[in-house]
């Protein structure tokens, strides 16, 4: 009775670290591309983390919407590239013609998922942008951000990023550092007021420090190298087994 559990028990282990590791590398879109190709389901892309020896922060999870609905730019028109490295942050750039034209208001919305490498854990975010007025406009526009602590659903910090012209707006996670993993949300809002608004480069950043894995992480390794473990022992019983035998 001990054989079949211990088999199902290494399957279980190397399938789920098997699926893990296709995963990891299924679907990596590499930079530059257009923001429609991030948008397709499975897909992310990666971005070298400054002071990991290499390591890279993984970028998925993308959404893109407007309000007006299909309001210029698509998801086509949208340039991704790699920011940084500005100091010790590294990160993603999203070109595009942001625009709200005099007299109307334009809301634009990008998610997405930001993971460090295992073993890495993020401590701060910086957010800039290229703003552009028109004729003395009195337009008004703000790019305003959450982020969210994907494993837990909680708000990192208090005090949402914002992106000044010309300037950078960064946030220090302080005391909840230790988050492997970010859900991003960032609202760009533009008023066009008497002769137009548009924002035309939004800059995103982040660096990580040395940390503990993710609970999650830790539990699929445990589960793998308990298939490994048990593999081992039924392979020397076996063993055993075959050499009474002869």
């Amino acid at each position: 009775m001990k054989k079949p559990v211990l088999f199902l028990t290494l399957t279980a282990g190397v399938f789920l670290w098997g699926f893990g590791a296709l995963e990891a590398r299924a679907g990596t879109i590499g930079l530059p591309t257009t923001l429609d190709q991030l948008l397709i389901a499975g897909n992310s892309t990666t971005v070298p983390e400054v002071g990991t020896g290499g390591l890279v922060d993984t970028y998925s999870n993308f959404s893109y919407s407007s309000s007006p609905v299909g309001t210029p730019p698509l998801a086509t028109g949208i340039t991704v590239t790699q920011f940084g490295p500005f100091g010790v942050e590294s990160g993603l750039a999203f070109s595009g013609a942001f625009f709200a034209p005099a007299n109307t208001t334009v809301d634009y919305t990008i998610s997405y998922v930001v993971t460090a490498p295992v073993g890495f854990t993020f401590h701060d975010a910086l957010l800039s942008g290229v703003w552009n007025t028109f004729n003395g406009s009195t337009g008004t526009g703000n790019v305003g951000e959450t982020l969210i602590n994907a494993a837990t659903g909680q708000a990192i910090v208090t005090n949402n990023l914002t992106a000044p012209n010309g300037g950078v707006s960064e946030v220090f996670f302080g005391g909840t550092a230790g988050v492997q993993s970010i859900l991003v949300e960032k609202d760009i809002l533009l008023v066009g007021g008497s002769g137009g608004i548009g924002i035309s480069v939004i800059n995103q950043a982040f660096s990580s420090i040395p940390g503990v894995p993710e609970p999650t992480s830790i539990a699929l390794l445990g589960i793998g190298m308990t298939g490994f473990l048990a593999f081992r022992r039924l392979f020397k019983r076996t063993s055993v087994g075959l050499s009474k035998r002869s």
